[in-house]
């Protein structure tokens, strides 16, 4: 498994594993735990999730696939905007890791831009890290001029991450915001790398054919070509998450990149930055 290096000098698995909509439904419970079980034997042992992801739900989940082996797994998880007070961050903190089943979180992450000032939220992370309960903090959503004010607040180097959504379809952050980050060796943590797997055009599949895989192991290992990414795919059964696995030893070659970027062409000017 190839690794990242965070700012703070901890290393993370380049694929990870996402639980967005993970949670949602009791009976699909035991099939997503095994999913994420499998991804942590496989050596994806980043684990993404939120309070927000199914009201705690997704944070319950991995609790169960984690258990026993919390030693084993780098977790990370956010906090809402509307809580993200001094006072509120700490008590989001408590509760997801009461439901994590776990007495810390390895990074911590504003969910996206909220009303409450950055330094309230910064003094929550601060007060959370000195007391071991977080290992680091970032944020999520944030495009450069955030990025700016936040680094204005914490102070170079704080933030570990900026995870946005990121995909051959999505790739307005190339123009400015990956650059950016790249200078800060920060790493890009990418959600939905797949777009939800409605990635699969003819040209994916035409090079797909070529190297005996599938159009979205095609998608997903153009997004790990890039040293300073972290992709966080999810997958809720153990053949998505072994599919994902192995799109990180497809090799693209510069050909491959080359149509790629006349299908899904590169940012000519600043975009705003995507969400989902």
């Amino acid at each position: 498994m190839r690794s990242i290096t965070l700012p703070d000098g901890r290393t993370v698995p380049a694929l990870g594993l996402g639980t967005w909509y993970m949670g949602e439904s009791a009976g699909a419970h035991d099939g997503e735990v095994r999913a994420l079980q499998t991804g942590i034997d496989l050596g994806m042992t980043l684990i993404d999730t939120a309070e927000m992801y199914a009201d705690g739900g997704a944070e319950e989940v991995v609790c169960d696939a984690v258990r026993g082996r919390r030693d084993q797994v780098f977790i990370v998880s956010k906090v809402l905007p509307y809580k993200a007070s001094r006072k509120g961050t700490i008590a989001a903190c408590e509760d997801s890791l009461r439901r994590l089943g776990t007495d810390h979180i390895d990074l911590y992450l504003l969910h996206w831009p909220g009303s409450h000032p950055l330094a309230e939220t910064v003094a929550a992370f601060e007060a959370l890290q000195a007391d071991g309960k977080i290992g680091g903090y970032g944020v999520s959503n944030f495009d450069v001029a955030e990025m700016i004010a936040w680094e204005k607040v914490a102070g170079a180097g704080a933030c570990q991450t900026d995870q946005v959504l990121y995909n051959l379809s999505r790739r307005g952050i190339e123009w400015d915001l990956l650059p950016w980050a790249r200078e800060r060796k920060m790493p890009i943590m990418a959600y939905s790398p797949l777009e939800q797997g409605r990635l699969a055009d003819r040209t994916l599949r035409s090079i797909a054919e070529k190297h005996g895989a599938t159009a979205m192991q095609v998608a997903l290992s153009w997004v790990l070509r890039n040293p300073s990414v972290i992709a966080i795919p999810k997958a809720s059964n153990p053949v998505h998450v072994q599919a994902n696995r192995a799109a990180l030893d497809l090799g693209l070659d510069a050909e491959d990149l080359r149509v790629l970027d006349d299908s899904f062409p590169p940012p000519r000017r600043k975009q705003a930055l995507d969400v989902l």
